[in-house]
């Protein structure tokens, strides 16, 4: 298996497919998952011919279980690490949910090069919480049901996560699928505990604003209105407005898992996008 050592000492995992001289496209998974979260995605694309890149953060899947570092500036650097050791160039960086703060956060801070364009999909900025500048986020109440949930018993709390409102299979008329909830499981407990504990506070409370308006590359916002964890009018619609050059796609009836679920649509217009 192949890792990068950042400057803090943190072992990252990652996969790297396709030709090295293809675009490079970056995937960054959301909480608490792994880029094994990407498969539809990386194998599409790699057959396509484009170099697939995927890591997980700390602290999820294969990568260490440290600590320390779980907030958006430590996932950000450590996406660059992966960056520079493979010396990635006009790629495209992808992110799902929390991941999509992770593009964020680093595609604004990125050295001049290394991105061509971003994409983020059910993603968390501008913010979740509810504040001030954010009157119609969601109440902290709702992240300490998270912490409290995850503390008292992890497993099932992924499960209820997973089976139910994630993939939309709560919602009346909805095929569940199983397998898919066995694999959502799998991976959030390859995770450290802490690191997922932590990681809560990053994906919910961290401003992207001033990331967003510091993003001057072309960026696709894809979100589905039936995102039951990321709600689109306190996230895609808002961020759509911040971003320099956005494009805003809104999916009818797709929840927050939908680049699992529909993923022959997402990767269509992933493919659409990245192509123009």
């Amino acid at each position: 298996m192949a890792y990068v050592t950042t400057k803090d000492g943190v072992e990252i995992f990652y996969k790297d497919w396709g030709p090295q001289d293809g675009r490079a496209l970056m995937f960054h998974h959301g909480w608490p998952l792994s880029s094994d979260d990407w498969d539809a995605q990386l194998l599409f694309f790699v057959g396509k011919g484009f170099r697939v890149v995927a890591h997980d953060r700390r602290g999820h899947g294969r990568s260490a279980q440290v600590p320390d570092g779980h907030d958006m500036d430590h996932y950000a650097a450590d996406a660059a690490a992966v960056v520079a050791a493979l010396d990635l160039k006009q790629a495209v960086h992808i992110g799902h949910s929390a991941g999509g703060g992770e593009v964020a956060r680093y595609v604004a801070r990125a050295d001049a090069g290394r991105v061509a364009k971003a994409v983020l999909i059910g993603a968390v900025p501008p913010i979740m919480l509810k504040t001030e500048a954010y009157p119609n986020g969601l109440p902290m109440e709702v992240f300490d049901g998270f912490r409290n949930a995850l503390a008292a018993d992890r497993a099932s709390f992924y499960r209820e996560v997973a089976s139910g409102p994630f993939y939309g299979f709560n919602r009346k008329g909805t095929e569940a699928k199983p397998a898919l909830v066995d694999n959502w499981w799998r991976q959030g407990m390859a995770g450290g505990a802490k690191a997922h504990y932590d990681g809560i506070k990053a994906f919910s409370e961290t401003d992207f604003t001033a990331d967003l308006k510091a993003i001057d590359v072309p960026t696709l916002v894809m979100h589905g209105d039936d995102d039951q964890i990321v709600p689109i009018d306190n996230s895609a619609k808002l961020s759509a407005k911040i971003l320099r050059k956005a494009e805003l796609k809104i999916y009818p009836g797709f929840s927050h898992g939908m680049a699992t679920l529909n993923a022959d649509v997402i990767n269509r217009d992933l493919l659409a996008f990245i192509k123009a």
